[in-house]
């Protein structure tokens, strides 16, 4: 995990177990105001409890609650093979470059329709997909660390500070200014 910009961080220790329902998979999430405050409670309660009790109803709904929440696009998944992983980390190298599948393909002289059925097993993302969030990633990176929207959007392709702050708004449902207004939580009671 690589953490950027400033951060106040709570981890939990879930058993994998815990829910049938929880995916299989590491995922980021946006966590709610309702979520934040269990968990913030959950610091003062014991770890063992009794069936029933207020502490067991804290962790239920903590759990209930995680299990509703919806996964935000911020995993890169890799693929296995050497010539795509090559060409991932060659994206990601130069963000600023508007890949389209037809270079990819010509990158690895394979053909766009190979490119894309290999890239989709591999990642379980379509390229196009991978990009966007490798571009998302890397913008939000990039603003964690105090650049400007129109910097990072003419840095990584972007016509326009408008059109970065669509993709950003259609991704994430917010504005990059709201979106790190929301994630910047409030002073430590």
């Amino acid at each position: 995990m690589q953490i950027t910009g400033n951060v106040a961080a709570r981890t939990l220790f879930i058993d994998p177990f815990a829910r049938a329902d929880f995916p299989s998979v590491c995922q980021v999430v946006q966590v709610s105001t309702l979520l934040r405050e269990l968990i913030i409670a959950s610091l003062q309660l014991p770890e063992s409890y009794a069936a029933g009790s207020r502490e067991e109803r804290i962790y239920e709904l903590i759990l209930d609650e995680i299990r509703v929440i919806a996964a935000l696009p911020f995993n890169l998944p890799e693929p296995q093979s050497p010539a795509l992983l090559a060409l991932c980390r060659e994206v990601q190298a130069e963000p600023g470059i508007l890949w389209t599948t037809a270079m990819a393909a010509r990158r690895l002289n394979v053909s766009e329709r190979t490119l894309l059925r290999h890239f989709r097993q591999q990642t379980g993302l379509a390229f196009s997909e991978w990009l966007r969030r490798a571009r998302l990633m890397e913008a939000l990176s990039r603003l964690a660390q105090g650049q400007s929207v129109l910097r990072v959007a003419l840095e990584l392709g972007y016509e326009s500070h408008s059109a970065f702050s669509a993709m950003f708004r259609r991704t994430l449902g917010v504005s990059p200014s709201d979106y790190f207004s929301s994630v910047n939580p409030p002073e430590e009671r």
